[in-house]
Formats: C-alpha cells, structure tokens, sequence
C-alpha cells in the first residue's frame, strides 16, 4: 500500500506512523519530512493537512509555525489562513512524549500519567495473578481508571497520537469508508483523510494489527492509527447507522412498482420488496444496537413517525413516507406471523432475531388507530439485561434489607411500581441468587421474558385458559420449593398466592402501586383478609428507574434551597449536584444508562398490626420510616448528591409531591 491505494498491503512502521523498525526490535523515529506533512484530501482538492502529533505540539511564535515534536524542523507558516488551518487540526489531539513507543508496561505508564496512584496500580497487578484478569481491566472495571484515560494511557504506550471524538472534527466521508458492522468487528474508524493516499483511523486496540491491515485493504489507503476510548468509536459507529439513507433507498426501490401498484401492502421476500425489509431489518438493527427498549411506528396521517424509547424516554428517529407506510406496517406483521389482512382489530405476537450474532426476541403488538395501524415492538435482549442485584443501583442497607427477606424459608416478598420501572429484573435478580440444583424455582409469566437455566418457567396463554390463577394453583401441586408470580392482577391470583405463602412456601411476586405502605392497602382491597396479608407478607420493595448522568459530560452545579423546595424537597441550603450537558457519547441527551431508586419496607410487628386494623398507607408509612426504611425520594435525592442522576430527572419520575 505504500505506493498507493492500489496495493493491498502496508508495512507496520507506516500504519503505525514509525519511519523504520531496529533489527533487534527497538523502534526507532524519526519526524517525517515537510513533502510528508501537506498532500491534498483525495482528488478533491481540500485543504492540505499535517502530522497530527505535530500540529498538536507545535507553537506559534513570531508568524513561525514551530513544529517541537522530537526536534523536527521549522516549518515557516507567516500568513494568519495558515495558523487557523493547524490549529482547527489539532483540535482533539494528544501527542505522545514519545514515538514507537517503548518497552514500558502499560500500568507503568497509568502511573507516570498520574491517571491511578502507585498503591492501587499495584493491588490491580496483585489481583490479576490471582483471577487471569490484566491490571488495566481490574482498574477499569472497579472504577479507578476511566476508559479516556485508558486510552489515553494506550497512546502513551506505543507513542501513538490520541483523539478525542468529541471534540475532533470527523470527517463522515472517511468514517464511510467502512461499513458499520466492521467497524463494530475491529472497533476502528477512519477519522480523516491525512492526504490524498492515507486515512487516520482511530483505534480502541492499537495493537490489533490485522484490523489496521483489514481496514486498508477495505479501502484501498494506507492507514496511520491513533487510539480513541472505545465508547467515542461506538458513538461514531452509531452515527453510521443512518436510517434517513435505509429510507431513501427503500422509497427509490419502490418507485419502480408505481406502475403496477400505488403502495406496498402485502410484502413477499422478493427482490422488488427487499428495499422495505432491509429498511425494517436496519430499523430494529439500530435500535438493539442504541439499546432501545420499545419501537414504535405510529401513522399520523401523512407520514408514519419511527421512536425508539431509550432510557425509558421515547426519542424521533425516522419517518418513512406514506406510500412505504404499509409496506413497513405489513412487514412487521409478517415477520410476527400476523394477519396482514386484518386491521380493524390488535393483534399480538413474537418473533426472534439474530442480530450481531446474539439472539434477540421480539414482542409485537398492534393497535388499529384513526390514522392507520399502530405497531410497537418490545425489545427483549438478554445480553443487555443486568440481573445482579449489586449492579441495580440498591444501596448497602435496602439491598442488605431485601436479601434477609427473599432468602427465608417461607413467606411473600412484593415488587411494586409502575410498568416499566424494572420490578420483573429485580424479581429475577433475586432468582438468580435462589438458583441453586436443591431448590425447584417455578414461575409463571405473561410473557416469559427472559429464559434462565434451572427454572421452570411457565408462559400464561388466556386462549387455552391458562391464567396467572390456573398456572399458579398447578404449581403449587408440582412440589415447588419458590414460587414466582409474574403479576398479581385479580383477587384469584392475590388468595393463591398469598395462601401458598402461609403453607411453606417463598413467593415473589410484583403488584402495581406507588409506594411500599400501599401494597398493604391494595391487596385488602383486591378482597384479601387483613389477617392473610399481615401473616404472609413479609417485604414490599417499591422502585422506579431514573437515567444515570452521562460521566463524559456531566457538568458540576448548585441547585438552590428554594429550587429545591419547589421540588418537593424540604432543604435549608444549596446543594451542590451535576447537571446533564450533553455529547457524542449521550447522543446528546446528557444520560447514558439508567438506575433503580428504591424503598424497602420490611413488616416488623406493629406494622402487621396496623394491617389488622386496615390503617391508610399514611400511618403504615409513617411507622415504617420511623423502623428505617427511605422513601424513593430520599434515596433518589442520594444519587442525585452522588453525581448519579440530576435533580431534573428525579422530578420528572418521581413528580413533586409525596
């Protein structure tokens, strides 16, 4: 390749921007001559452009561009046009101390950098002898490193130039030289054109040489690496993933049937719909890949709007034009085994994917609105689910509360909140703790969302009369030792329940409430004794799920006394917190990721008293925090002090009473 672009290979030294390798394998660098240094961004004739380590060293001094990488020469650069085009450069470039590389470990060089102290590197190192693990992952994942200063630790390593994609402009023309998926594959991006035969290509993994190699074959330039954190590279893969491009190319696709037919409506796998499938296959593509929980395809009349509900806030997307609108709709429902023809009624189904090599299922339901049919698809990614209870986000003390309930012998443990708000992953959170070969675990679930090994999980199906109630009544006759309801909804499925509860067994279940205290109230109310739930109930935990702050963006602030009072909260002074801000990591939302916010009410004897009484969720509140249990609030607001969440984000879940 380093003739040209026609040559398929590259010599290491020039993917890593190293002038020769020593025989006896020191590197050995040199700065590159001027003619090296200026070329023209590909036939186009754009604005010439330098070595990136040294436009990011370099000083201005007198109308003289110093170039101060290695001792390298002067270039003179007098004119102003000159000094903006290098500085707009090397914006978002780091240079290395020193280039090749050097023989250094890679915790050496975390150390030198001041990004993790000497005493907690060496822990790391101690660790990784005794679980397999290296150092740097250890650091990683227990918070000591970030994954920029990772990266940026990497650059150092091998002398390499790092970019921080939020800030460098990239150039979507090269970044398009590659295809998504491998780019996914090597976690490489071209970023630029450096001149008119070589493209920079930012790494996760420097030393992956055959990707670099790959890359470069792919496209047919030379490659010159740098090392970028791996969640800037996936934030620009997800900008390659343009359903605006799907979209057109499904509507140029149809535009040649107009003469045969004014729409799409009934999709076959044939070579003239294949632009619709691909257009519906690269929407749920990039849905999983964004982790989206929900897609919705909702007609308005003119257009039919794409959403992905992210983070449990509902985002625009896409929208296909009203001529595709039934092929997409028809296409849904074909892949879910629907009736096509039938539209005046909703209809559900399921259907499984393979996306990215991982097994993904699919629930779809349709609504028939004024507009046309409504269509949403409930994403269930198993791979992408967090089923430990100390990865949910419950504080020590509410998870410590918890675990003391749900691993008695006998008795019911509820999981209340609203739908959505993550009451069936903390059920099998807990299941996975119970999950051991002596105990026969049974569940019954509308639907089974997520299969775990060493269950018995049981699908309801209304058509053949298998409800919560039938489903759990024959479970208590196939000697179980814990029983898992998915939801208690009528009074039937509440007694059963409840009653299994009191004969010897662990039931967990959840039930739709706002808080802990009201659960008591709700189950009297479904027509249970007061003296059944006081006996048998032995923990209610309430939650909700509010987005975690993006940590690359975040951005320190006070919130004032009285703002805070306006929310609810009775506080005396500011408080200072973090804000959402938004990046390239967050697609410019502010938050990435989201947590649980929890109570735990554990029922001591007087609040079984007060359920005798049939007391309000008033006064079982009150007793219960006078006990120790938080309320959500108090444990969002810790969160929020924590640098989790903002204050903005709790009140729009938790709203500003109670």
């Amino acid at each position: 390749m380093s003739d040209g672009p026609e040559s398929g290979t590259q010599d290491l030294p020039a993917i890593f921007g190293l002038s020769e390798l020593a025989r006896d394998g020191d590197l050995i660098t040199r700065d590159p001559p001027p003619s090296e240094l200026a070329g023209e961004r590909g036939e186009k004739g754009d604005e010439a452009r330098g070595d990136l380590a040294e436009d990011v060293s370099a000083t201005v001094t007198e109308g003289a561009l110093h170039i101060a990488a290695g001792g390298g020469p002067h270039i003179d650069a007098a004119g102003a046009q000159s000094r903006q085009a290098g500085a707009a450069l090397s914006r978002g470039v780091t240079a290395p101390t020193r280039r090749g590389g050097s023989s250094r470990f890679l915790t050496d060089v975390i150390v030198e950098m001041g990004l993790v102290p000497q005493q907690k590197v060496e822990e790391a190192i101690e660790a990784a002898r005794n679980t397999g693990a290296r150092p740097e992952r250890i650091l990683l994942e227990g918070g000591a490193l970030s994954s920029d200063g990772l990266a940026r630790a990497l650059a150092e390593r091998h002398g390499l130039d790092h970019l921080d994609l939020n800030v460098y402009p990239v150039d979507m023309g090269a970044a398009n030289l590659v295809s998504p998926s491998a780019a996914k594959r090597y976690q490489a991006v071209p970023v630029t054109f450096l001149d008119k035969r070589t493209l920079l290509v930012a790494m996760g993994d420097p030393s992956n040489i055959l990707a670099a190699d790959d890359i470069s074959i792919m496209t047919g330039y030379d490659v010159r690496v740098a090392v970028a954190a791996p969640e800037d590279i996936a934030a620009l893969i997800a900008r390659l993933d343009r359903l605006e491009d799907a979209v057109a190319d499904a509507v140029a696709g149809v535009e040649d049937l107009e003469d045969r037919r004014s729409e799409v409506v009934d999709l076959h796998d044939t070579a003239d719909d294949a632009p619709v499938i691909r257009l519906v296959n690269q929407i749920v593509g990039q849905a999983v890949e964004q982790h989206a929980s929900d897609v919705h395809f909702t007609p308005d009349g003119r257009e039919l709007r794409v959403r992905f509900r992210i983070d449990g806030v509902l985002q625009d997307v896409t929208t296909v034009t009203r001529r595709m609108a039934a092929g997409v709709i028809s296409r849904v429902k074909i892949m879910a085994e629907l009736d096509i023809a039938e539209k005046r009624l909703p209809q559900d189904g399921r259907v499984g994917l393979s996306v990215e090599g991982r097994h993904v299922d699919l629930r779809v339901v349709t609504l028939p609105s004024v507009h046309g049919e409504t269509i949403v698809l409930r994403i269930l990614d198993k791979d992408s689910v967090v089923m430990r209870l100390e990865k949910l986000g419950m504080a020590v003390e509410e998870r410590e509360r918890f675990e003391r309930a749900f691993k008695e012998a006998h008795g019911a443990v509820l999981v209340t909140g609203p739908t959505g708000s993550g009451k069936s992953t903390t059920l099998y959170a807990a299941l996975q703790e119970l999950n051991t070969p002596e105990k026969n675990i049974i569940t019954v679930e509308d639907p089974v969302e997520y299969e775990i090994e060493g269950l018995t999980q049981v699908q309801v199906s209304n058509k053949v009369g298998l409800t919560f109630a039938a489903g759990l009544r024959a479970m208590v006759r196939a000697d179980p030792d814990i029983l898992m309801v998915g939801e208690i909804r009528d009074r039937e499925t509440a007694q059963i329940a409840i009653e299994s509860a009191l004969t010897g067994h662990l039931v967990l279940s959840t039930l739709h409430t706002n808080d802990a205290p009201t659960a008591i109230t709700r189950l009297t109310e479904m027509g249970i004794e007061p003296f059944l739930v006081a006996s048998a109930l032995d923990c209610v935990v309430a939650q909700r799920l509010v987005r975690t702050l993006c940590s690359n963006c975040k951005r320190r602030t006070i919130v004032s006394a009285q703002a805070l009072r306006d929310n609810g909260y009775k506080a005396q002074v500011d408080l200072e917190v973090y804000e959402p801000v938004g990046c390239q990591r967050c697609a410019g939302s502010g938050y990435k990721g989201r947590s649980g916010i929890y109570e735990v009410m554990l029922l001591s004897p007087e609040i079984r008293d007060l359920a005798l009484q049939r007391r309000p969720a008033e006064e079982v509140r009150e007793v219960a925090m006078r006990q120790g249990m938080r309320r959500l609030r108090d444990d969002g607001l810790d969160k929020v002090r924590e640098g989790r969440t903002s204050i903005s984000e709790l009140t729009r879940v938790l709203g500003t009473t109670g």
